[in-house]
């Protein structure tokens, strides 16, 4: 299995993950035509995607929503704005081809926000974003992944420094906004384990955060913990520059 995280942040969405025959993409929300660019650099193109996970129904997630067919859409109730997709239900898994998918629970303030536990028959992947906090209910189905993607939005005191309206501020700061860096790596305590090998930090603000600030968030509370950081790949997902891990072959 591996990732193809082709943008990352406020500014637009897609992932994609590849095992076999299978590709599935998770969000769309940026341009077509940049789209395909990049995944054809990993010899693909959106012919090849088998289904399309969606997050949420806001518009950096979903505003690609168009070039996709609508039997390919799958989403919780409400993410999306047409019918006839396929509907999902949190925690109960559906299968696409040899994949496992099963959506977990966000917080966001969005309709049914959700992240995805992807498996295949030896690897485990968390994808996670746009979560104000680490639902609890979460951590049993999804610990010890082999890669987590997981949200690392904001440095509390950048945030705090940009000239962002105080409500907004508030609202990326609450239970239903975004995981600041600290949080993201608490959470990310929780979650991993031996077979753990990848941990990409996703969704950084380009106000509000950096990958050095982010990683070095994770280093001080991993350190607090007594946890080595450096037994896991530890890389930042960007918006502009693709990112791909896993077990990728040419």
């Amino acid at each position: 299995m591996y990732y193809y995280i082709v943008s990352s942040g406020s500014k637009g969405n897609a992932t994609i993950i590849k095992d076999k025959d299978i590709v599935i993409l998770i969000d769309m929300g940026i341009a077509f035509s940049r789209f395909e660019e990049e995944i054809n650099k990993i010899n693909l193109s959106m012919k090849d995607v088998d289904a399309a996970f969606f997050t949420h129904n806001h518009t950096d997630h979903i505003s690609g929503l168009k070039f996709i067919p609508i039997k390919k859409q799958y989403a919780l109730k409400g993410t999306l704005p047409s019918s006839g997709h396929h509907e999902l239900d949190l925690f109960e898994p559906i299968n696409i081809g040899h994949l496992k998918v099963t959506p977990i629970k966000a917080s966001h303030d969005a309709i049914n926000p959700c992240g995805y536990l992807i498996e295949n028959e030896e690897e485990r992947l968390v994808y996670i974003t746009d979560t104000g906090i680490f639902p609890e209910e979460n951590f049993k189905l999804i610990k010890n992944p082999d890669y987590l993607i997981i949200e690392s939005n904001h440095d509390i005191q950048m945030l705090m420094k940009t000239n962002r309206p105080m409500q907004l501020k508030q609202r990326i700061l609450s239970e239903l906004g975004h995981l600041n860096n600290e949080d993201s790596a608490l959470a990310a305590l929780e979650i991993i384990g031996k077979k753990t090998k990848d941990i990409v930090l996703a969704h950084l603000s380009e106000e509000a955060n950096t990958p050095e600030k982010a990683l070095e968030a994770y280093q001080r509370v991993f350190s607090y913990f007594s946890k080595d950081i450096n037994k896991y790949n530890l890389r930042c997902a960007n918006q502009w520059t693709p990112l791909l891990g896993g077990s990728y072959e040419d």
